[in-house]
């Protein structure tokens, strides 16, 4: 059984910054890409960055300068550090990974979310 936490939200004030962390743990055999999504109310999920096992990044054009997706490929974990928030940026934040467990099946897990606001 495999399994995502993540932590690090909360509220910020425009041009803040926050620092996410999320852990895989369980069945584990090997981690392959890692990112991070986030959920606005009222709007679909989006992509904000993504990492590889090599250690390839993506970014959405809204965050690149702004944010830096890292991961520990030991401890099988992905961060994300947000810099410069907006409050347009207000959402629930998703870890995501694509993940081989003990028996050789290569699925997509989801973390809980965790609530980042951005505000006065």
């Amino acid at each position: 059984q495999v399994q995502l936490v993540e932590s690090g939200g909360g509220s910020v004030q425009p041009g803040g910054s926050l620092r996410l962390s999320c852990i895989a743990s369980g069945s584990i055999e090997r981690v392959d890409d890692m990112g991070w999504y986030r959920q606005a109310p009222g709007k679909q999920r989006e992509v904000v960055a993504t990492i590889d096992d090599r250690g390839r990044t993506v970014y959405i054009n809204d965050v690149q300068g702004r944010f830096t997706i890292s991961r520990d490929n030991f401890k099988n974990t992905v961060d994300l550090q947000m810099n410069s928030l907006e409050p347009e940026e207000t959402a629930v934040y998703y870890c995501n990974a694509l993940i081989w467990d003990r028996q050789i099946r290569k699925e997509s897990y989801w973390g809980q979310g965790t609530q980042v606001t951005v505000s006065l």
